[in-house]
């Protein structure tokens, strides 16, 4: 299988991961025009399972060092592949709470809030289980990321909405996302032994296997949650699996090509976590809030019409972010 041999090279992985985590929001706003998040959601699990299987049949099967894709899922203990099963089921909650936040908030609001809480939250989870990096100024990035967060908030209290009530819910949902998202990328690497993915130890998973069993657990639970959600959503008429599959193949495609982009970033996050430690590798992912951020005020133009002092807020959360994301990575060296 393919490992990362240096620390540069993680970084630049992590940052891949950033881009890719902050984008994948755009293929719902443009399938939202016209297609329901609910049944958006299906094309995007089915994109992060499928390329979880391309994945393990190309980088994690070839290679000197490690096990191959298909011997190591033969090997896994139970209690590591219910792990990172559980990590499947657990994003897959968060990450339907986050995309209906998307829907009733935006794009430049329920990313900064969701997954910045989910970065604060899960470096600190992720750094006590493995203490990799100088935690001085690993949090001290993480606390300017969090600053920009609520100065976020602060810009978004400036945008006038429709309906005051579809705002707050929004956000209340973003918060509640967060906070279970920060928890699923402990459990899928409890799968992995990432101190010696060269020879991994037996019953561990490689990351390539882990990140299968992950996507399992979302494309399984997804049945549930997301059947539970089309019957009673959190704003609009219920919608049904008729409505899916009479939907155009271009809007299933971009939810396809949601789910690849999402799942390009995490495969990527886990694989260069051998190097750079579980915290600091997800640290630099979730940097995505400003590459989202990014997104939903120049392309969706989110803020316009907000009320004076916005966009001053706005490159000052910026700043805040790029400075916070610096200092993550000087913590790893």
């Amino acid at each position: 299988m393919y490992i990362v041999s240096n620390y540069t090279l993680a970084v630049v992985l992590c940052f891949i991961t950033m881009l890719c985590w902050g984008s994948w929001g755009n293929t719902q706003k443009m399938a939202g025009r016209s297609w329901r998040y609910e049944l958006f959601y299906w094309d995007y699990v089915i994109g992060i399972l499928l390329f979880s299987i391309l994945l393990g049949f190309t980088l994690g099967s070839y290679g000197e060092y490690g096990r191959s894709f298909v011997t190591d899922l033969c090997q896994i203990e139970q209690s590591k592949f219910w792990s990172a099963f559980t990590g499947g089921v657990i994003f897959n909650v968060s990450n339907i709470l986050l995309a209906a936040s998307v829907s009733l908030a935006g794009l430049a609001v329920a990313f900064p809030v969701g997954v910045g809480i989910a970065m604060v939250l899960g470096v600190i989870i992720n750094y006590i289980a493995v203490p990799k990096g100088d935690p001085v100024t690993l949090f001290l990035g993480v606390g300017l990321v969090a600053f920009a967060i609520i100065v976020n908030g602060i810009a978004a209290g400036k945008v006038p909405h429709e309906g005051t009530k579809t705002g707050v819910k929004g956000l209340v949902l973003a918060v509640i996302a967060g906070i279970l998202m920060s928890l699923f990328y402990r459990f899928v690497a409890a799968a992995v032994d990432f101190e010696n993915l060269e020879a991994p130890a037996a019953g561990f998973a490689t990351p390539y296997t882990a990140f299968f069993i992950f996507a399992l657990g979302i494309f399984a639970s997804n049945f549930i949650v997301n059947t539970v959600v089309m019957k009673k959503p959190f704003v609009g008429m219920p919608v049904s699996y008729k409505e899916y599959f009479n939907g155009r193949m271009k809007w299933h495609l971009v939810g396809i090509l949601g789910g690849v982009v999402w799942a390009l970033g995490t495969a990527l996050s886990y694989i260069a976590a051998g190097k750079a430690g579980a915290a600091i590798s997800y640290a630099l992912g979730q940097g995505a809030p400003m590459i989202a951020a990014l997104w939903g005020v120049f392309i969706w133009k989110e803020f316009r019409g907000a009320k004076k002092g916005a966009n001053l807020l706005l490159a000052l959360m910026f700043i805040c972010f790029i400075v916070g994301l610096a200092f993550v990575v000087l913590a790893g060296e």
